[in-house]
């Protein structure tokens, strides 16, 4: 085999050329681990908004929240399940929610739609993962209402002490609140009696019933379903908010790799023509290897190991260019719920590993013709050449 020493060594010779391929694969790859980690971002920003230990309970078919309507009785019910957890006051851990979609002006020419969740008493004690990070709760029967930590400042009075004005009603903030990066950090949480009463509202939307242990969650989704004084179904928190993403994520994923492929097409021809290039002014090198004993096969190889590198230098560009964009937060329309949601570009360990073998079967590819060309040269005509 030819030394590695000598593929490095001809790549630095040739290092104007070298470095435009290396650019040029590089955006690729940073398009596509870019793409991955926004769809990744958006699958963890919702899926995130789910405990193991809570279980959302719909209207049978309903799709989310939105189109969902759950009775006041059917919610009385639900606390009665002997698996229900206990909150610090005795009582039983089941919140009956209301969620509509509010239009805050976004300072911007467009406005943007935003969940407003309607909560009652033990909404914030069956989701531990909501923290007040300033101000305080809202107080009951009030149009007192905390937003999450994403929302503050996408509106002109969306801040703290600020006052939101939507339903021809005056809605003061009096806190924020985070949710471990989840989509709740993306609403407007109030009083879900005041909220009902604005938007004439008499249902709950939903319901979250917060269990003693993860491992009942099944159990009780059988019983909720087989129950014959309401039709209502529930499913595991997490499932829930994995699903609201899949739809996003999903398109994302399809447009962007699609927009990958294409670009990637380009790539391939940038490190094929740069390694032709490296095979036509290197015959003399080549032929020269071949007359001190290499066989064609070690010419070939060195060609797709050089090519090789130069997609592997591509890869780890781009993948540290798209490692830039993690702290770039995005907000834009689910279009499963038609409301705003905030998330930001989430790499993983996988997705780097993707990008630099995406990167570097792109040099492969690349490489394989100027390879088989090298190797077809006769010692003969390659000395002749120098």
């Amino acid at each position: 085999m030819v030394p590695l020493f000598y593929n490095t060594r001809s790549l630095w010779a040739r290092r104007l050329s070298t470095g435009l391929t290396v650019v040029g694969l590089g955006l690729v790859v940073f398009v596509f681990s870019a793409v991955l980690m926004l769809a990744n971002g958006i699958e963890s920003a919702l899926a995130s908004g789910g405990d193991a230990s809570n279980v959302v309970v719909l209207r049978k078919g309903a799709t989310s929240e939105l189109v969902s309507g759950v009775e006041r009785d059917a919610v009385r019910i639900l606390t009665t399940d002997p698996q229900v957890a206990s909150g610090p006051d005795g009582q039983p851990l089941v919140a009956g929610e209301r969620v509509v979609l509010l239009t805050l002006p976004s300072g911007r020419t467009q406005a943007m739609n935003t969940s407003a969740r309607g909560i009652s008493a033990e909404s914030f004690a069956a989701r531990p993962e909501v923290q007040l990070v300033s101000g305080r709760r809202p107080r009951p029967g009030t149009n007192e209402v905390v937003l999450g930590r994403s929302l503050v400042g996408t509106s002109p009075e969306a801040t703290l002490d600020g006052e939101l004005r939507f339903a021809r009603q005056r809605w003061p903030v009096v806190g924020v609140f985070t949710a471990r990066g989840g989509a709740f950090e993306s609403e407007v949480w109030a009083d879900a009696m005041r909220l009902g009463t604005a938007f004439g509202r008499e249902d709950y939307s939903s319901a979250v019933v917060r269990l003693r242990s993860p491992a009942e969650v099944d159990a009780f989704v059988k019983r909720v379903e087989a129950n014959p004084r309401f039709t209502l179904e529930a499913r595991p928190e997490p499932a829930y908010w994995a699903d609201q993403a899949s739809g996003l994520a999903a398109f994302i994923r399809v447009l962007g790799l699609f927009v990958s492929v294409v670009f990637s097409v380009g790539a391939v021809l940038g490190a094929m023509i740069t390694m032709y290039a490296q095979v036509a002014t290197r015959v003399a090198e080549l032929g020269m290897l071949r007359a001190v004993g290499f066989r064609r096969r070690s010419v070939l190889a060195s060609v797709v190991v050089e090519s090789a590198l130069l997609g592997a230098a591509g890869g780890v560009l781009g993948a540290l260019g798209a490692l830039a964009t993690r702290w770039i937060h995005i907000r834009t329309l689910n279009f499963q719920t038609f409301a705003a949601v905030s998330f930001g570009f989430s790499p993983t360990p996988a997705i780097l590993l993707g990008a630099l073998l995406f990167g570097t079967g792109m040099g492969l590819l690349g490489g394989l013709l100027p390879a088989l060309r090298a190797a077809r040269l006769s010692i003969l005509d390659a000395l002749r050449a120098s």
